[in-house]
């Protein structure tokens, strides 16, 4: 014996507004809950479902207190259909409208470009040409390293580093001859201070003021 269908998630919908066409009545949410077990809804799928209609606008819900009550009227789900009916006419003779347009357009790009032998072979050679730049484009990014524009940057930011790096050097000793002089004696702890901050990283922003030195 095949297993019983269930009842799919549109069929529940349908069995549930029913309860509000067949009546015209207001329902709190237990009431549907009841009259809907009887159409075959399982009492726990209810809810959603009545959430489900409300989201669509085919269901009315208001909050009273702590309860929510809920109705619906058949000549409004008819107005509903006729709108829905009305607007998809209107888009089916907007799309019918431009699909002459374009259908016009396409027939007009055909008569100025007939498909000729020459146009074919012409098209045939743009396409090869086509191809031919996209390859050269991905060679020459390979090469781009190689380029002598980009060398010469490379080269001259070495410069700029080389001299920023002389120019702190000179400067470092420049500090160290002073100390020096001014802490004459102390030569040693000098020498150990000097050492220990030379091999300390460099913070960012003095990274950044030595590069622009």
């Amino acid at each position: 014996m095949p297993p019983k269908k269930g009842v799919s998630a549109a069929e529940k919908r349908d069995r549930v507004l029913e309860i509000f066409h067949e009546s015209s009545d207001v329902f709190q949410g237990k009431d549907i809950e009841k009259l809907a077990t009887k159409k075959g809804v399982i009492s726990q799928a209810v809810k959603d479902v009545l959430q489900s209609l409300v989201d669509d606008n085919l269901v009315h819900m208001e909050k009273i207190g702590i309860s929510n009550y809920y109705w619906a009227f058949p000549s409004e789900a008819s107005v509903m259909v006729e709108n829905d009916v009305k607007r998809l006419e209107t888009d089916l003779a907007a799309t019918r409208k431009r699909r002459a347009e374009v259908e016009a357009s396409l027939e007009q790009h055909k008569a100025a470009n007939p498909d000729t032998e020459s146009r074919a072979q012409a098209l045939a050679e743009l396409n090869k040409l086509k191809k031919r730049a996209t390859e050269v484009s991905f060679k020459l990014e390979a090469y781009r390293d190689n380029d002598p524009e980009t060398v010469q940057a490379m080269h001259n930011i070495a410069e700029s580093c080389k001299l920023a790096a002389n120019r702190w050097l000179d400067n470092t000793y420049s500090l160290l001859s002073w100390c020096k002089k001014r802490f004459a004696g102390n030569e040693a702890e000098l020498a150990k201070f000097f050492e220990e901050v030379r091999a300390r990283p460099l913070a960012p922003r003095v990274q950044n003021t030595w590069a622009a030195s």
